[in-house]
């Protein structure tokens, strides 16, 4: 499976990078109680130091927001997932437990203030685009709406849109019975070079550690 870059976000976007873990053989179930410990404390740690009303001081979330703003999403209306995780979190809302995939993605979302999308890649077909959404780019959403893409960034296979740095798809969502994963890390035009391979590393360590089978690739794709 290659992932590429599609001309119509390098023309606005030219620093925007991902970075793109593949994982075989994993064993997704519940998180380990020793994990959710660990993000429950995260947690309560986070609302101690965040003001609600103060999010977009995040340099993550700024970061975002403007790299919405470049393409022509109203980052108030249609918020980076990560935004809308740390905003729902500071509200004083419980961690959303799903299973240790997932819940180790958003954990990462949440410490570095940036989307990241997993997705069970057997459901994917051919190649992967990071791409501008067009008019038929619409799918069900993981929070059960449908939502259409259009002018907005997402990922795409040859069956159409699955992900984006908004909200993914159901079609391509990790379940216990996935086994075969990519997980994608959307970093903004800030994020140094050394920033985003200690990300990347240390996100391939504890989802094997956590989840087992192989981190086969993991790279930074850039214009």
């Amino acid at each position: 499976m290659k992932v590429q870059l599609d001309a119509s976000v390098s023309e606005r976007l030219p620093q925007l990078s991902l970075g793109i873990l593949h994982y075989s053989g994993a064993s997704v179930s519940d998180s380990p109680k020793m994990l959710q410990g660990r993000i429950n404390y995260f947690v309560e740690s986070l609302r101690l130091e965040h003001d609600p009303a103060r999010l977009t001081d995040i340099e993550g979330i700024r970061g975002w927001r403007a790299a919405f703003k470049q393409v022509g999403t109203d980052p108030s209306r249609y918020r980076p997932s990560s935004e809308a995780l740390l905003r729902r979190l500071l509200q004083g809302n419980a961690f959303f437990w799903i299973n240790s995939a997932v819940d180790i993605n958003n954990f990462f979302s949440v410490l570095h203030a940036l989307p990241f999308g997993i997705y069970d890649q057997d459901q994917l077909v051919g190649d992967v685009a990071l791409r501008i959404g067009r008019s038929e780019d619409v799918y069900e959403g993981l929070n059960g709406r449908e939502v259409n893409m259009e002018d907005k960034l997402l990922l795409s296979d040859e069956k159409g849109a699955f992900g984006s740095p908004i909200v993914d798809s159901k079609r391509s969502c990790v379940t216990e019975n996935s086994r075969n994963l990519m997980q994608v890390i959307f970093f903004h035009e800030q994020v140094g070079q050394q920033k985003k391979e200690e990300i990347l590393g240390s996100v391939g360590r504890m989802f094997t550690d956590i989840n087992g089978g192989d981190l086969t690739r993991s790279y930074i794709l850039s214009v």
